[in-house]
This record gives structure tokens, sequence and C-alpha cells, in this order.
């Protein structure tokens, strides 16, 4: 749960990240009144507090789990 909600939460960052080296353009700063706003600076903050969490998940094995038909088991 956590790990999909810091992923969502790159990807907000990541487009806006875009938007503003393609358009010059601050999506989120736009939407929350100014990147000086609160509401922006707390946005930003979580955007970048969740990308140092993601950075643990290159380093977890993978949790793949596989079905055995045969025996019916999942491991």
């Amino acid at each position: 749960m956590l790990n999909k909600f810091a992923l969502s939460l790159l990807i907000i960052g990541g487009i806006n990240w875009g938007s503003i080296g393609i358009f010059q353009f601050d999506i989120i700063g736009w939407i929350f009144g100014g990147q000086n706003a609160v509401v922006s600076r707390i946005i930003y903050t979580l955007v970048g507090l969740v990308a140092i969490w993601c950075i643990s998940l290159l380093f977890k094995e993978d949790d793949v789990r596989t079905t055995d038909y045969s025996r019916g088991t999942v491991s």
C-alpha cells in the first residue's frame, strides 16, 4: 500500500518535472497558488520523501509468487 502511494506521488512529481522541463510550466504551483504556497511546498516535500523511500525499493528482492498447478501450491 505504501509503495503504491509512493509510486503515485513519484508519477505526479515526474509529470510536473516534465512539464517544467518541456514547457517551463509548474503544474503543482499553478494548481495550488505558486511555488511558495503552503500546499505546493507540502506536495514538493512529499514527492522528495517518497523518492528517498523508493531508493529502498531498488534493493528489495522481488516478491514474485509462482503457482505450481500440478501440486496446487503457491510459493
